[in-house]
């Protein structure tokens, strides 16, 4: 049992160096709490509020860009990032393209495709695909937020899941590598188990001929669970 606790607490400082508030955040503002909260957060940032189209504008990743705050229950659960400029089909490919390198490169996000591959051949015809077959260009991953050093209770939540799944027996008599491998598998279930709720998703869309990507920062705790029902 010495064993798994020494590996629990190497693979899991690894691990917790990736997660701290538990919570999806745009430009370091947790996406949480009030919408008048959340604009004038916005606001000092930078952008511009016009309250009769419910909408902020300004600049992001070097594109002008239009926020929508969304809501449930009045708590933001999602700010929606809209190009504000449409453009070319032959552009918005090379743009789709660009993020997907941009998010695989940032160490901040994993793909929610274990392959992580969601870039765009130079055959596709993204026209015809999303007018005949109303195929959906997206990409998506999870949000991994700043370190949160604290290991309390990682060593616990190892030890059960080991002897869940393989049993003390098991696990003592493993090799060393087999050993290795299996925490480190464990270890990422425990990261994406924290992660899974905060989702950062971005799409092509398409509005009378030109095209547009749309990001998504969702705190999927304050989505809607069908509590209402």
């Amino acid at each position: 049992m010495k064993q798994i606790l020494t590996l629990g607490i190497a693979l899991m400082l690894s691990v917790a160096a990736f997660a701290q508030k538990n919570v999806t955040q745009f430009l370091g503002i947790p996406i949480d709490g009030t919408k008048s909260a959340m604009i004038q957060k916005l606001k000092a940032k930078g952008f511009t509020y016009n309250a009769s189209d419910d909408v902020l504008s300004g600049q992001f990743n070097g594109r002008s860009v239009n926020l929508h705050v969304v809501t449930n229950n009045n708590k933001v659960y999602r700010i929606m990032v809209a190009d504000a400029v449409g453009t070319t089909e032959g552009e918005i490919k090379i743009r789709f393209n660009t993020l997907c390198s941009q998010f695989e490169k940032n160490g901040k996000y994993l793909p929610q495709n274990l392959l992580g591959q969601y870039a765009l051949n130079d055959e596709e015809d993204i026209s015809y695909e999303m007018s005949v077959h109303n195929k959906r260009y997206q990409a998506a991953y999870y949000q991994v937020t700043e370190a949160d050093q604290d290991t309390t209770g990682i060593s616990e939540w190892l030890i059960g899941k080991i002897i869940s799944e393989y049993g003390e027996e098991k696990w003592d008599n493993m090799g060393e590598e087999e050993r290795q491998t299996a925490g480190l598998t464990l270890a990422m279930d425990y990261l994406l188990d924290k992660v899974s709720h905060k989702s950062v998703w971005f799409m092509i869309s398409e509005h009378f001929g030109r095209y547009y990507i749309n990001i998504f920062y969702d705190n999927e705790k304050n989505q809607a669970n069908g509590e209402d029902l």
